[in-house]
């Protein structure tokens, strides 16, 4: 009886410690290194969604370091700069940018709001960051891919 309680025991010790080896183990992606911008959707009350999608007159870079990011904006139709520069936090699928200064331009919009928090979702070389509304709607989405 000994013996098979002992068998019994080592089968169910055995396979649970095989079943945690099967799962596929969560990874954790970094932000950091370049990534260009591949498409803006912009999400209106209506329902539609207007998609701009990048070219030579309309991009967008960001950069991140292990703490640190720094974005610039190409509008070729636009005679203003656009760029930022901040902290940010990525966790649990929210990315958080607090940014301190900016282009002219942004600093405008930073002497209002410097904080701009994100849902995300990213794999290896791709991520999209989706701007929320207080009633849980998305109000813009940026769509990147890896460069570096």
């Amino acid at each position: 009886m000994k013996t098979i309680l002992f068998i019994f025991c080592a089968s169910l010790f055995i396979s649970c410690n095989n079943k945690n080896n099967i799962e596929p183990a969560i990874k954790d992606y970094s932000l950091e290194g370049a990534w260009e911008l591949v498409s803006y959707l912009n999400y209106k009350e209506d329902g539609s969604v207007d998609t701009i999608k990048s070219s030579n007159a309309y991009k967008q870079m960001k950069m991140y370091s292990k703490t640190k990011i720094m974005w610039s904006r190409l509008r070729a139709w636009d005679s203003l700069d656009w760029f930022g520069v901040g902290d940010y936090t990525f966790k649990d699928g929210i990315l958080t940018e607090v940014l301190d200064y900016g282009s002219h331009a942004m600093n405008s919009r930073i002497k209002d709001k410097k904080k701009f928090v994100f849902d995300i979702t990213i794999d290896e070389n791709t991520f999209t960051q989706v701007e929320i509304d207080s009633s849980s709607n998305p109000i813009y989405a940026e769509n990147y891919k890896r460069v570096e």
